[in-house]
C-alpha cells in the first residue's frame, strides 16, 4: 500500500494542535487506499507544543515528531520534514487550519492522474488587510518579471508532491531557503486547485509585516540577479551623465570663462551620486551576505529531540 506523509511545521501552536489533529485524522481515516503518517516539526516552540506532540506520538503509532534546538524558521522546518519523509507522497500542511485538510483527497486524485505536484492557492485575500494585499500582489508581479521562474500569485506551501519532486527539493540544501521559489525552480508537472482564505482556528499569526518584507527580500535575492544589474545600469548612467556634464563645463568655461557660482548644484550632484553608491553597496552587501552564510556550511537545523531513532541529537 502506498504511503503519504503529512508534514506539519509548528511554532507555538499549542492552542490549535488538538483541533488540527482531530480534523486531519477525521479526513485521513476515510481514505482507505493509503497509509498515512503525520510528521510534526517543532520549530523551537516556547509553549507546550512539544508536550502535545509527545502525547500524540504516545497514543498514535502513525505520529512522528522532530523538535529543533531553537527556532530555525518555517523554511528549515519544511526542509526537515521533507528530508525525513519516507512515503510515496508528502503533503505540507500548516497547523493553524488555514490549509484545510479536507483538500487532501482532491490532491490525491490529482496525483493519481499523473501530476507530480498538486498545489493549493488562495482564491482571495479578503481577510487580509488592504495594505498587505497590495504589497503581496506587487511582490509577485516583481519577482515574476525579474526572475527566471514563475511564482503564481497566491501560491503557498500547501501542496502534495511525489517522491521525485521531494528528492529534487531536498537536493537543494542551501541554508538561505525560499521554498516558493525552489518549488517553482525544480519544475515538474503541477495541478493547481483553489480554496477560500480562512482565518486561523486559534492562536496568533507568526508573520508580521516586517518578517514578510524580509522574506520577500530573501526571495528576490535568492532567485534573481536583477538588483545587481540595476546597480550596474545606474552606475553606467551616472558615469555617462557625469561625462556629458564634464564636457558641458569645459565648453562653457572656454566660451564664457570660469563661473564662480554653482555650490548648490555641486552639492546636489554629490549627494545624488553618494546616494546611488550607497544604494549599490547595499545591494552588493545583500548578495555577499548570502554567500557568507552559505560558505559557512552550517546545518539547516539542529535536532534536540525526536521519536525517530536515527534523527536524535542530529545536525542537518
Amino acid at each position: 500500500m502506498r504511503k503519504i506523509d503529512i508534514i506539519v511545521p509548528c511554532f507555538n501552536e499549542g492552542q490549535v494542535l488538538n483541533l488540527f489533529f482531530d480534523e486531519t485524522v477525521k479526513v485521513i481515516s476515510e481514505i482507505k487506499e493509503y497509509d498515512f503518517e503525520i510528521l510534526f516539526i517543532d520549530d523551537g516552540s516556547s509553549d507546550n507544543t512539544i508536550d502535545i506532540l509527545k502525547q500524540f506520538a504516545s497514543e498514535n503509532d502513525f505520529v512522528r515528531y522532530i523538535s529543533f534546538s531553537r527556532n530555525f524558521g518555517k523554511e528549515s522546518a519544511m526542509y526537515a520534514g521533507l528530508k525525513n519523509s519516507k512515503g510515496n507522497y508528502a503533503v505540507l500542511l500548516d497547523a493553524d487550519l488555514q490549509h484545510p485538510p479536507a483538500l487532501i483527497p482532491e490532491m490525491i486524485k490529482a496525483m493519481e492522474e499523473g501530476f507530480d505536484c498538486c498545489c493549493a492557492n488562495r482564491a482571495g485575500r479578503e481577510k487580509d488587510s488592504k495594505i498587505l494585499n497590495f504589497f503581496k500582489r506587487r511582490f509577485y508581479r516583481l519577482i515574476n518579471k525579474i526572475s527566471e521562474v514563475n511564482m503564481p500569485d497566491g501560491a503557498g506551501d500547501f501542496r502534495m508532491m511525489n517522491r521525485k519532486m521531494i528528492n529534487a527539493v531536498i537536493a537543494m540544501s542551501e541554508v538561505q531557503r525560499f521554498s516558493k521559489g525552489i518549488f517553482s525552480w525544480v519544475g515538474f508537472k503541477t495541478r493547481w486547485i483553489s480554496f477560500e482564505n480562512v482565518e486561523r482556528a486559534a492562536g496568533e499569526t507568526k508573520w508580521s509585516f516586517w518578517k514578510l518584507f524580509k522574506y520577500a527580500l530573501d526571495g528576490i535575492t535568492a532567485f534573481s540577479t536583477a538588483p545587481l544589474k540595476i546597480a550596474s545600469v545606474l552606475g553606467i548612467f551616472i558615469s555617462i551623465s557625469a561625462f556629458i556634464y564634464l564636457i558641458f563645463i569645459i565648453v562653457k568655461t572656454l566660451a564664457f570663462g570660469i563661473d564662480a557660482p554653482g555650490y548648490a548644484s555641486i552639492i546636489a550632484i554629490l549627494l545624488f551620486i553618494g546616494g546611488i553608491i550607497t544604494f549599490s553597496c547595499g545591494i552588493l552587501g545583500e548578495y555577499i551576505a548570502k554567500i557568507y552564510m552559505e560558505v559557512k556550511n552550517r546545518p539547516v537545523y539542529i535536532i534536540r529531540d525526536s521519536n525517530i531513532e536515527d534523527e536524535r541529537d542530529d545536525y542537518r
